[in-house]
């Protein structure tokens, strides 16, 4: 030990040296005396060789300038390396004798202390990897959408037959050189799920549109035809012969069937994470590729409400070529129109070299139905969707039926129809117009191909023989619209067609009418957002760990014992959360009946998942693999939770204690160790815990709450402060013990607020009951003090160790009505009667404080929500925010939705930013001259507020609505209960809420631009900007404006993996048989940069569906980072590397057989595989590796 220390020291020592050198180094160069400013962003430079000090030329002085710019990137460089080589040496010699946490304790009249950490942590990030969030490459794009809201009236003026556009007009003469070309794309739209169910639909109705589709395309090879939903897709092909299959080929490999877009779904753009937004997309082009040999080129997404700039990159990196999307704002339609950009190059905000363009198509009309997509007169088109026909089931509400086209009216048809052509052209740069013709669940009877088919090809023939006309008209694939749109300008696919605009940003909110902003389904139906969530997070852990087991069994010769059977729980669990990010389904805009049947898939998913992970676990932590066995009837390892059905909360599994020990095994799935509090409930308070080697780990011993004031006999928290491996397996021992005077206990404070109500004391623990309400209070650790208010129990301020100022952060609920009007809010909509009122519940809140070593809580009962603030007093990430979880239950409320809302003291004017899918961040701005509705936005995963000192984080495990109504405010929605229809086609309300817990972290960092000489990457960041680097800048809301781009901190990224990858806790199930020896497992050789996230290593499926292949797909994201937050006492190791990862030597005990970098979803290699494994990520970027483990 003595040893241990004094390397530490030295080694700390040698650390502190290198970077004090560099920090003096950096304040030379900033103070140079020979540095004189002298207007703009440049220095101007003097030759000091000279008599006289005359300035250099211009052209001499940026010589210069780069020169110097140069030798500082090395200085630095030389310095970081340097730093990472002793940081390195340290980590490797406390590795060896680590120590475990150590124990806290409690001075007279004071708070728990927690003992400095016995190892010690590293932040090294590279200067070059804070250059990239300063940003200002590339060129500015011609239209930005944060700038858009701003320019726009929204008027929403009388636009005549055009409702909300415009009259349109042409001369006859403008398509004599270049003819018009007409593409009619025929399409369905299948919606895995909504208002029937996905089995429903499929035997109803979609098995008939595709079985009549392989029959009516092959009797004209000029019919055309598209397709989306590989879900729906997969089940038909199940079920059809084998001549089918190959009429679908031919189809396919002629040109007239296109399978467009490839996902397993259309997903929602705007509660989707990322990970399941690509999981999908692999999932339904893997399917493509092994079933039908084809490989998407172009996206389709016509109904999903709202996008998000996250898939076309998405779409980008997959290799698509071009896309169309057809949901967005009525005025925003009408101003892209006017301007003919309703075709353009989509780049992400941070895209410094136009690398992510893709080239999108934006419908121009209200729908996407026949009315609406021939032209701006739907009484017109309408007649053209002959479907209609009269003595159908359907005609046209504007009382104009259509009528057959026969050799007598073809000629004032077919001009009826080219008029609206020509109109709709006008709104597009090119001679090439596109045409869908379809909607939903259309060409489910033969008639209806009939109907459509053989009436248009008259029209085609006609138009097509009068070369008077100028134009030709004929059936088309998207793909095929967008090559003849290629083939005019002059290019080909993927390349930037010239003459067409630059577009950053997204595309929500979405109204399509009126003030009807589609802001409500972003927290409808929270309960399973918050599922979704939890399945994403054990089956990005099943396919790790799997993966991992499964290299290691085959190294081992030992897979003919590993239970390979699992891919098919696997494979199984991919396709439930694919059909789950459907754009009806994780909206939470279905019929109830629906909604349990995702519920019932995603249950069954997560409890297969659990049994993927138990088995790889227990294969991994076996001493000895020869005594593996897999017996499906007695797993060896429980299960850390249970969920006895699909509407319900989990409940935690309890450890039965016993004079032998009882074992558990924790898996860490975040790739970077992590000291995390690990909570297990155990049926005595008698315990003690041990680590795999038999030392004594610290724990906190609490009760466990049923309600307000009532106990859970005989059942105790355990929250063991517990080092886990990065990606790996942690064995604990829980012991029976006699003598408990070293168990560090909680003690908790009950305040009734004057409620007469009866209260059970717990036996072991100390409780003391207060009648009345607390005064105001505050709870501390190392990092943070949180103060509250004794009468509600609801935050009021925090202020950060070592600062003095207290920054005002309170909580507080709210409720939101609906209108009296006839438009109401529903699963879609919200329309609220107003601003929010304070939430007002008939009794007083029950607060109960807990106080503790490793956490101390406050719960406040209400009514309808139950909140607990948690606070962490452990070294590193857990500790420097603070955990907020919202238990609700609104299911006696009519028509009012709860709010949860943080005011504060930060300037933040109108500006806040929310992330998109977890995968960037997007910068809003409150609207004043639009409804309250139109400023929610979705949030996924992250929303914050700044100002120049300070930005507040609140991170969600849930996706649900945000916004930002005013200064230094940040709210968001918890639960709604509807009880109307909306009139958007669903015929419900929202009547189904369960008891739903919401949980949250609240990150409050300091921003170092604020403090110039604080800091050695605040003095980096503005050395850089004295220097003169393009797009430098500071915090300023101008600023900011301008450059509509933002990152999270370093901390704020690894804070949101935490809450969103919790530790899992398996004990080992049997408790009396001698066991065998379990060791942990760390699985990883190196440490990660800390800016790459392994997103998924997800095992290939071999030539038989039910097995794994022996290759798998890496998937790495390197995360964009904003260095001017503060980043000391972060408690976590974490060096940065310029995107350079070494995977040869990433995975121990394991060869990198082979390693191809691949598009997205794995359909089209990257380059040669080489022999090279060290691999480069620019920020931001994700990439696919095909990959041999063995």
């Amino acid at each position: 030990m003595k040893l241990k220390k004094q390397v530490t020291v030295c080694g700390a020592a040698i650390f502190c040296v290198a970077v004090f050198s560099l920090y003096l180094m950096l304040d030379r160069v900033q103070h140079d005396p020979t540095r004189h400013q002298s207007g703009g962003n440049f220095p101007r430079l003097w030759v000091t060789s000279c008599p006289s000090p005359w300035p250099l030329s211009p052209q001499s002085q940026i010589s210069v300038l780069q020169n110097r710019i140069e030798q500082l990137e090395q200085l630095l460089e030389e310095n970081h390396e340097i730093i990472s080589h002793i940081k390195d040496s340290v980590l490797e010699l406390t590795a060896h004798a680590e120590g475990q946490p150590a124990l806290p304790h409690h001075p007279l009249n004071g708070s728990w202390v927690l003992p400095p950490e016995s190892r010690p942590s590293f932040l090294s990030v590279s200067p070059q990897d804070c250059q990239f969030a300063l940003g200002g490459k590339g060129q500015s794009p011609d239209l930005q959408m944060l700038a858009m809201y701003s320019l726009l009236p929204f008027d929403n003026q009388d636009g005549g037959v055009w409702k909300q556009g415009f009259d349109i007009t042409y001369e006859p003469n403008e398509w004599d050189t270049e003819p018009l070309q007409v593409f009619v794309v025929p399409h369905s739209h299948n919606d895995p799920g909504w208002i029937k169910t996905f089995d429903k639909y499929y035997y109803d109705q979609t098995q008939h549109i595709l079985n009549s589709m392989v029959l009516k395309m092959q009797e004209d090879p000029r019919r055309r035809f598209i397709w989306s939903e590989i879900s729906f897709f997969s089940k038909w092909w199940d079920n059809i012969s084998a001549q089918k299959r190959a009429a679908v080929r031919r189809l396919v490999g002629n040109g007239q069937l296109e399978m467009v877009t490839g996902g397993w779904v259309m997903p929602d753009e705007a509660n989707s994470h990322y990970f399941a937004m690509i999981d999908q997309l692999i999932e339904g082009h893997q399917w493509l590729e092994k079933n039908i040999g084809v490989t998407p080129r172009s996206g389709w997404a016509v109904d999903p409400f709202g996008y998000s700039s996250t898939m076309p990159y998405l779409l980008k990196r997959s290799n698509l070529t071009a896309m169309l999307i057809q949901r967005v704002h009525y005025a925003i339609k009408k101003h892209f129109a006017a301007t003919q950009n309703l075709e353009f190059m989509w780049r992400q905000t941070w895209d410094p070299d136009a690398s992510t363009d893709i080239f999108c198509h934006l419908m121009p009309f209200y729908s996407y139905d026949v009315p609406h997509t021939c032209g701006p007169d739907p009484k017109i088109c309408c007649q053209f969707d002959f479907k209609r026909l009269p003595g159908g089931r359907i005609n046209c509400p504007w009382k104009v039926p259509p009528r057959s086209i026969t050799d007598a009216n073809v000629a004032e048809r077919a001009q009826l129809l080219l008029d609206q052509y020509r109109k709709k052209s006008k709104l597009y740069r090119s001679k090439v117009l596109l045409v869908p013709l379809g909607d939903d669940f259309r060409y489910d009877k033969p008639q209806e191909w009939d109907a459509q088919f053989l009436n248009y090809q008259r029209i085609f023939d006609f138009l097509n023989s009068r070369p008077d006309l100028h134009v030709q008209a004929q059936f088309g694939t998207l793909s095929d619209y967008f090559d003849a749109l290629y083939k005019t300008v002059g290019i080909v696919p993927g390349m930037r067609p010239p003459g067409f605009p630059v577009l950053t940003g997204d595309f929500f909110s979405y109204a399509d009418r009126e003030d009807h902003y589609w802001t409500g389904y972003y927290t409808s139906r929270p309960f399973y957002k918050s599922l979704d969530r939890v399945l994403e997070a054990h089956l990005r852990g099943a396919e790790i760990l799997y993966s991992l087991a499964l290299a290691h069994a085959r190294r081992a010769s030992a897979d003919g014992r590993y239970p390979l059977s699992d891919y098919t729980l696997l494979s199984n669990a991919r396709r439930n959360l694919g059909l789950f990010q459907h754009h009806d389904a994780i909206a939470g805009t279905a019929k109830e009946a629906v909604a349990v049947d995702y519920g019932v898939r995603l249950l069954h998913s997560l409890t297969n998942l659990k049994r993927v992970i138990i088995n790889a676990a227990h294969y991994l932590v076996l001493g000895d693999k020869d005594t593996y066995r897999h017996d499906p009837a007695a797993p060896f390892l429980s299960m850390d939770d249970t969920r006895p059905s699909q509407d319900s909360l989990p409940e935690k599994t309890v450890v039965k204690l016993d004079t032998s020990p009882r074992f558990l095994v924790v898996f860490n799935p975040l790739e970077q160790e992590r000291l995390s509090v690990v909570p297990v409930l155990v049926d005595s308070p008698h315990v003690r815990v041990l680590s795999e080697e038999g030392q004594p780990l610290p724990f906190q011993l609490s009760v466990t709450w049923s309600s307000a004031t009532e106990v859970v006999p005989d059942i105790y928290q355990v929250s063991v402060l517990a080092r886990l491996p990065a990606l790996g397996l942690r064995v604990l021992q829980l012991h029976r013990s006699l003598d408990g005077h070293d168990v560090l206990r909680s003690s908790t404070r009950l305040y009734l607020h004057g409620r007469d109500l009866p209260v059970r004391k717990p036996e072991a623990m100390a409780l003391h009951v207060f009648p009345a309400a607390a005064d105001d209070f505050c709870l501390e650790n190392q990092h943070l003090q949180a103060c509250f208010s004794g009468r509600s129990g609801l935050l009021q301020s925090l202020r950060r160790a070592g600062e003095e100022q207290v920054h005002r952060v309170s909580s507080e609920f709210l409720i939101y009505g609906t209108r009296t009007s006839k438009d109401k809010s529903g699963a879609y909509l919200f329309l609220p009667d107003g601003e929010a009122k304070p939430y007002a519940p008939k009794n007083p809140p029950v607060v109960r404080v807990v106080e503790g070593p490793l956490f101390s809580e406050v719960a406040s009962y209400y009514q309808h929500v139950q909140t607990v603030v948690r606070l962490y007093n452990v070294p590193g990430v857990e500790g420097l925010s603070l955990d907020v979880s919202c238990l609700v239950d609104i299911r006696d409320y009519i028509n009012k939705e709860l709010a949860l809302r943080f005011s504060t003291d930060i300037e933040s004017d109108n500006t806040f930013f929310t992330d998109l899918n977890g995968f960037q961040i997007q910068p809003r701005r409150y609207q004043q001259k639009l409804p309250l509705q139109a400023n929610f936005y979705p949030m996924p995963a992250m929303a914050y507020i700044q100002d120049m000192q300070s930005r507040l984080t609140l991170l969600t495990a849930q996706a649900l609505g945000v916004s930002s109504l005013s200064s230094g405010q940040l709210e968001v929605i918890l639960d709604r209960r509807l009880m109307q229809d909306d009139n958007r086609g669903l015929g419900q309300g929202l009547k189904d809420n369960k008891r739903t817990c919401n949980r949250f972290r609240l990150l409050l960092e300091r921003r170092t631009t604020a403090n110039k000489s604080s800091g050695f990457l605040s003095k980096l960041v503005s050395m850089f900007k004295a220097l003169g680097f393009p797009g430098s800048r500071t915090g300023s809301p101008e600023v900011q404006d301008k450059r509509p781009i933002s990152f999270p901190s370093l901390l704020s990224h690894i804070t949101s993996m935490h809450l969103n990858a919790e530790a899992l806790v398996m004990p080992v199930a049997l408790e009396k048989v001698a066991l065998p020896a379990l060791r942990s497992f760390m699985p990883l050789a190196t440490t990660l940069p800390c800016d790459f996230h392994i997103l998924n290593l997800r095992t290939l499926q071999a030539e038989d569906d039910s097995l794994p292949s022996p290759e798998a797909a890496l998937i790495l994201h390197r995360k964009g980072f904003d260095c001017s937050l503060e980043a000391k006492n972060l408690g976590f190791n974490c060096t940065t590397s310029q995107g350079k990862l070494a995977l040869g030597v990433l995975f121990q005990g394991l060869e990198l057989g082979s390693l191809q970098p691949t598009s997205l979803t794995l359909m089209y290699p990257l380059g040669m595989a080489s022999n090279s494994t060290n691999i480069h990520l620019d920020p931001m970027e994700i990439a696919t590796f095909r990959i041999r483990l063995g």
